[in-house]
């Protein structure tokens, strides 16, 4: 029985075990979407309110699973609507096919409607494969390729699939020239680095008085290795965003994200230490590592192509983060747990404490720190967080300890806004037993995420586990670049450009026959979280926060800030709450170590 070059398409997926299919439809793909029909819908075709939702789905369905996710668009502007979430994907490195129409082969070039280059468009964000179908028999080949290259380069990859071929009888590959046959399979490997680098490695490693440890998502499957080498080194730990649940919060070592988001125990480690050991991270900010002249550095990446960069490393290991630590961690000599290892500890602790402090700050109407900060206690053992670009990541960052099983992630490199609602529903597509909570701001809500909603709405039946909370930080600011614009460029908010107006999120929400609940006081705060954590649907909560709390950086000066603060107070503003008078008292609450020590930039523990 003769099938379509669109049925073979759908068989080949299957085939490589792909379950779920990000998408949205258009003509450009018709004939994949009658093969989907004729398919029995296998695999799932997931539709979205927007081809960039399908995306960024795609994305968050396999940061959360570790298998590849695969989107599929239109022709033109399906196509183009992809790319911020495949770019997403690319600088995230995370594996992601995108399927796309395109124009009939007998009017390609012809300024036909909806004809975009496509393969000059995907050049760049599927550099590593990007290949158009024109004949049935580049088939399985190039499904192949697509799926093996995405998994092996931790990247996206592209298939453009004009509509006419979606038409034709599939014919296979024959034993004959210039005929490319090909298989199924993405065979796993862990490559490990040589000996001689290995013990290179390990003679830095010992020769250091101060071990700080950086790890990123590199090192996900590696914890118990990782956890062996920090106590081994007597070292503390510091994560980049990326690898945030890669090891668990509650020990007493691990200092906690870092960057400009970071923790103060993460900056005063890189600051203070004199030995470096990075592993699965390419974080980009050098500025929050040691001085170059300060410390000996070894790198452990899988990717080549990725070491060497952020810092003069003096050993470069290139392979797997697991067997690469295990094969290192017989070489390494015990440190004794000294006062470099009792001090990290320290202030981690008491960090903690001030993150609590911070907290409790008095705000109108809630202190957004509040809000998350609530919410760790509660956080179920085994969620699926998802954090949105603004200030709502540096409250997930500083604030959700996250521990156990718990997964979190966020658009990192790219730090698009958007993601926020779209991961959570990939991350609830992937895993339906499992609980899922987005934290997004009200600018990243209006943007993608209330449309979103009714992706979730039209699902969440089907899973096993239907919670999916979506908090919105809701100060009518577009937060992040209000402060941006203060701090690095000594202005008042801009308002027509930073305002945004009063929505209601949880009524909406309501409307589509989800759950909602809109909290204006702080003393509702902990009780809407546990409510829409036992609701047997997504929920949204509309916490109204006060835009006038800074997301101050661990290595903040008070000087600057309080500058910061009376640059503020200057601007013209008709907008009552959003800066006040009280601004610049409430920056000196929030950082309660303010002695001369403190404005010379170095803050003792109780500080920032």
């Amino acid at each position: 029985m003769s099938i379509k070059v669109s049925d073979f398409i759908l068989q080949r997926l299957r085939e490589w075990g792909v379950e779920h299919v990000f998408a949205y439809p258009g003509d450009g793909i018709n004939g994949l979407l009658a093969a989907w029909g004729r398919a029995d819908d296998e695999p799932r075709f997931v539709q979205s309110r927007h081809e960039e939702m399908s995306a960024f789905e795609a994305v968050g369905y396999a940061k959360f699973s570790g298998r590849v996710g695969v989107c599929a668009a239109t022709s033109g502007p399906g196509a183009i609507h992809l790319l911020n979430g495949l770019y997403d994907a690319k600088l995230d490195h995370v594996p992601v096919v995108a399927i796309v129409g395109q124009t009939n082969r007998s009017a390609i070039g012809g300024s036909y409607q909806q004809e975009v280059d496509l393969l000059s468009l995907y050049q760049d964000v599927a550099s590593d494969f990007c290949e158009m179908i024109t004949v049935p028999e580049q088939l399985p080949n190039l499904i192949d390729r697509a799926m093996r290259t995405a998994y092996a380069k931790r990247t996206v990859t592209a298939l453009i699939v004009p509509a006419d071929v979606q038409e034709l009888e599939y014919a296979p590959p024959t034993h004959a020239f210039k005929m490319v046959p090909s298989s199924l399979g993405s065979p796993a490997y862990a490559p490990i680095p040589a000996d001689d680098d290995l013990a290179r490695a390990a003679a830095v490693l010992n020769e250091g008085k101060k071990v700080a440890v950086l790890i990123g998502q590199g090192a996900r499957h590696a914890r118990p290795e990782v956890e062996a080498v920090a106590d081994t080194l007597s070292a503390g730990v510091a994560k980049a965003l990326l690898g945030k649940d890669v090891l668990p919060d509650d020990l007493p070592y691990v200092t906690g994200s870092i960057g400009l988001l970071g923790t103060r125990p993460s900056y005063e480690m890189m600051r203070d230490c004199d030995t470096l050991l990075v592993v699965g991270s390419s974080f980009p900010y050098t500025q929050f590592l040691p001085e170059f002249d300060q410390a000996r550095a070894v790198q452990i990446d899988i990717d080549p192509f990725m070491v060497g960069l952020r810092y003069p490393f003096e050993v470069n290991l290139v392979g797997d983060a697991e067997q690469t630590l295990k094969a290192l961690l017989p070489q390494l000599k015990p440190k004794k747990h000294g006062s470099w290892r009792k001090k990290i500890e320290k202030d981690t602790a008491r960090w903690w404490q001030v993150m609590e402090r911070r907290a409790g700050v008095e705000a109108d109407p809630i202190n957004p720190e509040y809000v998350v900060h609530a919410l760790d206690a509660l956080l179920p053992d085994d969620v699926m967080l998802a954090a949105d670009s603004g200030s709502a990541a540096n409250w997930y960052a500083r604030h959700l300890r996250l521990r156990g099983s718990m997964r979190g992630s966020l658009s990192g490199t790219l730090a698009t806004m958007g993601p926020g609602v779209p991961y959570a529903i990939g991350a609830k597509i992937a895993h339906p037993e499992r609980p899922a909570v987005a934290i997004v701001g009200d600018g990243a809500m209006q943007m993608n995420g209330l449309a979103e909603l009714i992706t979730a709405a039209k699902y969440y039946q089907e899973w096993t586990d239907p919670r999916l909370v979506v908090a919105v930080l809701n100060n009518q600011d577009l937060n992040q670049v209000t402060w941006e614009m203060r701090a690095l460029s000594g202005a008042p908010q801009f308002l027509p450009s930073q305002a945004l107006p009063d929505v209601p999120y949880a009524g909406f929400a309501r409307s589509i026959g989800l759950g909602g609940l809109r909290v204006e006081e702080p003393a509702e705060v902990d009780s809407a979280w546990k409510e829409a954590l036992a609701a047997d649907r997504p929920f949204v909560i509309d916490f109204r926060t006060d835009p006038a709390v800074p997301p101050i950086p661990p290595h903040a000066d008070l000087d600057q800030i309080e500058a910061t603060a009376a640059s503020v107070l200057k601007g013209d503003s008709d907008r009552t709450g959003m800066i006040r008078q009280g601004l610049k008292a409430k920056i000196q609450e929030l950082l309660p170590g303010r002695g001369s020590h403190a404005r010379r930039g170095a803050h003792d523990d109780e500080g920032v």
